[in-house]
């Protein structure tokens, strides 16, 4: 299967590369304890990781599909995933690099790094998440951080207070960082909605602190 992407012109360089947090990132505070922090254009040369990262390239990425129930049947995910431990070789050297920027710049308020790295390859529009929040673990009774480094084709990321209410929208892509924290999520979601309209592929990464999915 081939994949399209349509390059951005905002960033054509092709050294891949973290431009600086401090200064630089936005934070927007939310109900019931809950923050994002917005970083735009925080990954330098972001189509040349994508295309390290995307099947076939040289990161050697071995992504794999998943089956879950819903509605009484087995159905496949729709996006395919990769998720790295803190102990596993990384596809990538940038990726290391921005974890430990993370956790340096949020180290006050995490109080722990971040560890580990999941995928996401949403291929085009028809792939998708639904609406959760990530509270595997301590995240259903403790405040934490997930961030999350977006690249490949801007797609819309939605969040809400949790069980519903009004959202708010966030189109990401091209090395752009969104970083939930505080109660965001036990207190709100977040989902990647389907797109009818044509959508180029997006890769999605979520770096998160230990015991965290």
């Amino acid at each position: 299967m081939s994949y399209a992407l349509q390059g951005s012109l905002l960033d054509q360089v092709e050294q891949v590369g973290l431009r600086s947090l401090a200064g630089a990132v936005r934070r927007t505070p939310l109900s019931r304890g809950a923050w994002v922090d917005l970083r735009p254009g925080w990954l330098t040369g972001a189509d040349e990781l994508f295309a390290r990262l995307m099947p076939g390239g040289s990161g050697g990425v071995d992504w794999r599909g998943e089956r879950r129930m819903m509605y009484d049947r087995e159905v496949d995910t729709p996006r395919l995933l990769r998720f790295y431990s803190a102990t596993e070789r990384w596809p990538d050297p940038v990726l290391q690099q921005a974890r430990s920027a993370l956790s340096t710049y949020y180290a006050d308020e995490l109080g722990e790094p971040f560890t580990t790295a999941g995928m996401c390859l949403y291929r085009d529009g028809r792939d998708s998440v639904a609406w959760h929040g990530d509270r595997e673990g301590r995240a259903s009774t403790h405040d934490t951080m997930v961030a999350i480094v977006s690249i490949g084709s801007p797609r819309a990321l939605m969040m809400r207070p949790a069980g519903g209410g009004e959202s708010i929208r966030f189109t990401l892509g091209h090395g752009d960082l969104v970083v939930m924290g505080g109660s965001h999520q036990r207190t709100w979601e977040h989902a990647i909605p389907k797109s009818s309209k044509p959508v180029g592929p997006r890769i999605s990464v979520q770096f998160r602190p230990h015991g965290i999915r």
